[in-house]
């Protein structure tokens, strides 16, 4: 039993790891598509949970090393949330980028306006939908991405361990 806890773990920071470092890599201003890509990874190797704290931890930690605005906490907790609950109720990838695409395009760019209007103390300048198009572009880009990784790695040995190591 501790020994799946300490598997748990070690993936999980692997793939928080994973997360931190390819995000300012592969950055397109305003776009952050590493993080969809590993978000709809980690939706099919890990549960909802893990998926979430994961998202969570990589924008808490982006944010505080990095200097990036709370974006990064709305594009990715509800993409990561949403990828991995349609994956999980679906069991295909494809409930997995929906579930992606929905949550950081469409919730997290929503939900965005508001948070960088408190955040930069500014009522004004800003409208509704104008994080939705950079949060649908990376959203979108990065799980074609996942998808294309995907379609060799679900098939292997060692991602079917991993995905047996989280249901656990």
């Amino acid at each position: 039993m501790r020994n799946n806890k300490i598997k748990r773990l070690t993936i999980l920071a692997m793939m928080i790891a994973l997360d931190v470092v390819l995000s300012p890599l592969f950055r397109i201003e305003g776009m952050a598509p590493m993080s969809s890509v590993l978000n709809v990874m980690a939706a099919l190797l890990m549960g909802p949970l893990d998926t979430t704290v994961m998202a969570l931890v990589t924008a808490v930690l982006r944010m505080m090393l990095m200097g990036i605005p709370p974006l990064a906490l709305t594009g990715a907790f509800f993409g990561a949330l949403l990828a991995s609950i349609g994956y999980r109720y679906g069991q295909r990838i494809g409930w997995a980028i929906i579930g992606e695409i929905v949550g950081t395009g469409l919730i997290g760019s929503l939900i965005s306006y508001p948070v960088m209007a408190w955040f930069t103390g500014s009522q004004n300048g800003l409208f509704w939908f104008v994080y939705t198009p950079r949060f649908f572009g990376g959203a979108i880009s990065g799980s074609m991405i996942a998808w294309l990784l995907l379609l060799k790695l679900k098939d292997t040995a060692l991602f079917r361990k991993i995905q047996a190591t989280f249901k656990k």
